[in-house]
């Protein structure tokens, strides 16, 4: 009986092994090259073999028939094909690479980005505040990179031949309408909002998304916190005010606030400037934001307040007494959004925002209110059809309501404004040919309301990786733009101004060097243009303008060659001329120097537990109008040269006692010329230097921190 047993065992055995099928192969990859460590397997099933290092495989089935077998290898797309179990010998399965690896390229033609773990990032998250001369202020620090030109009397965000105006400004996707605060003429102004409470930026110099439009040159992305480390506590002593931040974390949500509180009279007593005030400027302004994590998706809520004024006597060519001029601005932002994703491979980006500026000048007796409500409502839809294959579509709605009144001493008021709909659809398709090779196609169609014209802008990027850590950029671009605000007021009458980009990009990225250098041309048409000396109600208007703007951006990173030394250099070329406002020819622009130079250096002394950072910023002379000569815009600036430092001491790990200094050497620079607007009696028109309000600025700060680790600190952030 037991031998009985035995055999019928033997006979089970062997028919079950008379049942299993061998499959064999080879996986390669698509250059032919065996892959070793992969998997491959009988789907629904679990039998299957990993790869040797010839790339072959052999294992076992019981399956029969039609089946299907998959291979898997890291950082390449999965491979599925049907097969028929019996016929499954010597298989030659090719694998894709996929392009979702850090290697792969992406599109670096017109940006720099910081933060968000970018790829492809030339900056670091908080660079924007650690360099010397910027004040903490975002615009400051943006101005130190290529493309970007220095406007001292301003301190706005002019790039590339263009004016400040042409860029306009996102947080989480969607518009800021009113970026800056209010100022006096020829006074620098600051961006409103803290770069505390973002992680993230792009400055796009050009050839940008076709999700963003109204804009004739770039276009500067800041995104938020999406989700603090830890519960945070921060103050803030300085010698222009005070400072407090707090962060609250929670298990799915958390809540940041920043507030700040400035005075420039003590500071205007202690070190006096040129300018002669009867108020220094003070400000209180604060930013919250709250953000919800959803199962598949992240809501935030940002709001901005600000309130200031100051009243100084400016002085005037054209009058023998100081103009007085007495300002008060309120300034309300909200921004809510909502980022997620749903379905199988679809992403969802909607907002809203909502921008209320009030502002309230008096010039002498004479008086200018105006009053601004902007409201950005957006709804983006993507679609990953593969890991090659990405949709991006969806539109915008942007209402602008302005109203302002001039109030002469001895005349009538006199009231302008405007108000627009601008409604945008946009679609854009990210294509990987492989891992090497990306393009972006876009369009952008957009109608104004207001002018009661439509237009459409195509939008196309390629790159391609040249070797391991080199790549190369194309970009073109149509950009259209709504005339700007100071025009609109008086006359409805235009066209969009209009602008097309070109861009030609190489990036270099390895071992803490990065070298990033464009060239790139922008051809302006249907530019403004009026026939009086400043835009006023009776001026005749066109869409006349013209110019071009053509150059070369270089910009050298490198943070590995000299122990705890991290240092950029970036240098901008640029020809550019323009015929528009009321230029009598087409000239080089008085707001556009020819070489831009910046060298930004930050070094850690480890004994003295203190960062030293230094920036020297050069700008060859600007163009000016001198009505003395027959020649138009013939006058040149002498060049601009500033040299700032700073010095953040550690006390202890979570004090931090800041000094900083600009323009430490004392230069006086100066960015253009007020002419009188009539000659003296010896035929001469006079004329006053357009300068800085201070030869020097100096600042001190104490800057505390209490956080859950006890380690965190405000180094970063100055």
């Amino acid at each position: 009986m037991n031998t009985v047993f035995k055999l019928l065992l033997l006979f089970l055995s062997v028919g079950a092994l008379a049942q299993n099928q061998t499959v064999t192969g080879k996986i390669i990859d698509n250059k032919e090259r065996p892959l070793v460590g992969a998997n491959v397997y009988i789907d629904g099933t679990y039998d299957g073999a990993t790869t040797d290092e010839k790339g072959e495989f052999t294992f076992e089935t019981s399956e029969k028939g039609p089946k299907t077998i998959v291979a898997t290898a890291l950082n390449y797309v999965d491979y599925k094909a049907p097969v028929v179990i019996e016929k499954a010998q010597n298989l030659v399965l090719k694998l894709r690479a996929s392009v979702n690896v850090l290697d792969a390229v992406v599109i670096t033609a017109g940006s720099f980005k910081a933060g968000d773990n970018s790829k492809a990032s030339a900056l670091k998250p908080l660079d924007i505040v650690t360099t010397a001369g910027s004040a903490g202020d975002i615009v400051g620090a943006l101005q130190t990179l290529p493309g970007a030109q220095i406007n001292g009397e301003s301190g706005r965000l002019f790039v590339r031949g263009g004016e400040s105006d042409e860029t306009q400004t996102y947080i989480d996707g969607i518009r800021v309408a009113q970026p800056y605060g209010v100022t006096a003429n020829n006074m620098p102004t600051r961006g409103r909002f803290s770069p505390f409470l973002f992680n993230g930026m792009t400055f796009s110099t050009g050839g940008y998304s076709a999700e963003f439009g109204d804009a004739l040159s770039s276009v500067l992305l800041m995104n938020s916190i999406s989700e603090p480390d830890q519960d945070k506590t921060e103050y803030s002593f300085m010698t222009v005010g005070l400072g407090f931040g707090r962060t609250k974390k929670w298990d799915k949500s958390s809540f940041s606030i920043n507030t700040s509180y400035i005075d420039l009279a003590p500071y205007q007593w202690a070190i006096p400037q040129n300018a002669d005030w009867n108020k220094p400027y003070r400000g209180i302004s604060g930013e919250a934001v709250y953000r919800l994590k959803f199962k598949n998706g992240l809501l935030k809520m940002y709001s901005a307040f600000e309130y200031s004024e100051f009243d100084l006597n400016q002085k005037d060519i054209n009058s023998v007494d100081p103009v007085r001029v007495n300002n008060k601005n309120n300034n309300l932002y909200f921004n809510s959004s909502y980022k997620g994703s749903f379905g199988t491979g679809w992403g969802i980006q909607t907002g809203v925002s909502f921008g209320l500026n009030n502002v309230n000048f008096d010039l002498d007796k004479d008086n200018l209110k105006n009053r601004e409500v902007a409201t950005h409502l957006k709804m983006k839809l993507d679609k990953k059809f593969s890991d090659r294959v990405r949709l991006a579509f969806g539109g915008d709605y942007f209402i602008t309501n302005f109203d302002e009144t001039f109030k002469p001493s001895a005349d009538n008021s006199f009231n302008s404004g405007y108000n627009s709909g601008v409604s945008a659809l946009f679609t854009e398709a990210d294509i990987f040919l492989s891992k090497n090779v990306a393009m972006k196609l876009g369009a952008r169609g957009m109608y104004n309301d207001l002018l009661e014209k439509g237009i459409v802008e195509p939008r196309v990027s390629f790159a391609f990786k040249s070797s391991q850590n080199g790549q190369f950029s194309l970009a073109y671009g149509d950009f259209h733009q709504t005339p700007k605000q100071d025009y609109l007021k008086y006359n409805t009458d235009f066209n969009y101004e209009k602008t097309a980009h070109y861009i030609l990009n190489y990036m270099y990225s390895a071992n803490k060097r990065t070298l990033r250098a464009e060239v790139f041309y922008k051809d302006y048409n249907d530019l403004v243009k009026y026939d009086t000396q400043t835009a006023m109600y009776n001026s005749n208007y066109s869409n006349n303008g013209s110019g071009y703007a053509k150059g070369l951006d270089v910009f050298w990173r490198d943070s590995k060659t000299i122990k705890y030394l991290d240092y950029w250099v970036s240098y901008s070329f640029i020809d550019s001329k323009r015929d528009f406002r009321n230029y009598s020819a087409e000239v080089q622009p008085s707001f556009v120097a020819d070489h831009t130079v910046s060298v930004v250096g930050k070094y850690w002394v480890n004994d003295w537990k203190s960062q030293i950072s230094v920036t020297n910023s050069f700008a060859t002379g600007r163009p000016y109008n001198d009505p003395n000569q027959t020649q138009f815009m013939n006058g040149k600036t002498k060049a601009y040269n500033s040299l700032s430092l700073s010095w953040a001491y550690l006390l202890s790990q979570q004090k931090i006692l800041f000094f900083s200094v600009s323009n430490v050497l004392g230069r006086d620079n100066v960015f253009g010329y007020q002419y009188a607007n009539s000659p003296d009696l010896a035929g001469t028109f006079q004329r006053q230097a357009i300068g800085q309000p201070a030869d020097r600025f100096f600042f001190v700060g104490f800057f505390w921190t209490i956080s859950s680790d006890k380690k965190a600190n405000n180094l970063d952030n100055l």
